[in-house]
């Protein structure tokens, strides 16, 4: 425990130091490929959405002694030949069909035909549809609601910092963990579903809070350096960084944790589908905003002010005057 403390300690005074912005061309650099990989996952494994967005007929066959998925596929095809069939096992006990809309008729057929090719009552077959009107309406309302949360975003953070470039840093750390997320996501084989974008807009509020707190310890160093300071602009957000690095993995850990077990066990072992939806996107977006903050938001803030005229002339004087104390030495 000791050495923890230490360890922090040392963080905080500048002593022990991450060169999160001196190697800030190496963090863009991993930055980049990740974002480009997760880009070209959907090429490889294009994502699935779920019946929500994309429109449909669902068939749910409850508890039947066989669940071979291709029963389902073929009691489907016997009564529409050309309709495009989604099986899942849901809970370890149910068999959930998932086809393009069908009417009213085909449905009560399909129903049957599924009762019929797993040996169970036309009850136990339960059937919804949701209409192309009502999935896109749920698209178009999804896109609305991230594009509000990120200008809302970029608004509110420009008049707290007072500065525009601390929201821009902030939005494209943003970007960061959202493209991120939604290739692993895409990855692992997983729908979007609405809670699935549940969780992605939860992840990008955390990722928000997080850089936040950061950019609130940027803000207070680089306001206290004074024309005495001994520290450049760069220096100062890489102290503050250090400075909230322990906090950063501790809240981290203690978010994840939570998610992680919901994930794991209520989600894999109990087969619980809503759970696995909504916390994937939130256990793997904890990890990548707290990436993010610290190896992108952070360094590329300190890139969009290390280039302004007071800032390079102070930087500028601060290192010629180590150059000739280094001489004098």
């Amino acid at each position: 425990m000791a050495s923890m403390n230490e360890f922090g300690n040392n963080l905080y005074t500048g002593k022990t130091s991450f060169p999160f912005v001196g190697k800030r061309r190496l963090w863009f650099i991993i930055a980049i490929a990740l974002v480009v990989a997760s880009a070209l996952v959907p090429l490889i494994r294009p994502i699935q959405f779920s019946i929500e967005f994309t429109g449909g007929s669902q068939f749910t066959v409850q508890a039947p002694d066989s669940r071979d998925q291709a029963t389902a596929t073929e009691a489907v095809q016997t009564i529409v030949p050309e309709a495009a069939t989604k099986v899942v096992i849901v809970s370890e006990k149910d068999v959930r069909v998932q086809t393009d809309q069908m009417s009213a008729d085909e449905t009560q057929q399909v129903a049957n035909a599924l009762a019929e090719a797993y040996g169970v009552e036309p009850s136990e077959v339960t059937s919804s549809f949701i209409g192309p009107a009502w999935g896109e309406n749920v698209t178009r309302q999804s896109l609305w609601g991230l594009a509000i949360f990120l200008a809302l975003t970029f608004l509110i953070l420009a008049i707290y910092f007072r500065t525009w470039k601390m929201s821009a840093a902030a939005i494209i750390g943003l970007l960061d963990v959202l493209v991120i997320t939604v290739g692993v996501y895409a990855l692992a084989g997983f729908e979007i579903s609405p809670a699935a974008v549940i969780g992605f807009l939860t992840i990008l509020a955390y990722s928000l809070y997080d850089t936040t707190v950061v950019f609130d310890k940027i803000r207070e160093n680089t306001t206290e350096d004074g024309e005495q300071s001994a520290r450049t602009f760069g220096e100062s957000v890489n102290l503050a960084v250090n400075q909230t690095l322990v906090r950063s993995i501790n809240t981290s850990v203690v978010a994840a944790l939570p998610v992680g077990a919901i994930l794991f066990i209520g989600a894999f072992w109990l087969g619980a589908e809503t759970l696995t939806d909504i916390s994937l996107s939130i256990f793997v977006g904890i990890l990548v905003a707290t990436y993010s903050t610290l190896f992108v938001a952070a360094p590329l803030y300190s890139l969009f002010r290390e280039n302004e005229p007071k800032i390079r002339e102070r930087d500028a004087r601060i290192l010629d005057a180590r150059s000739r104390a280094a001489v004098e030495a």
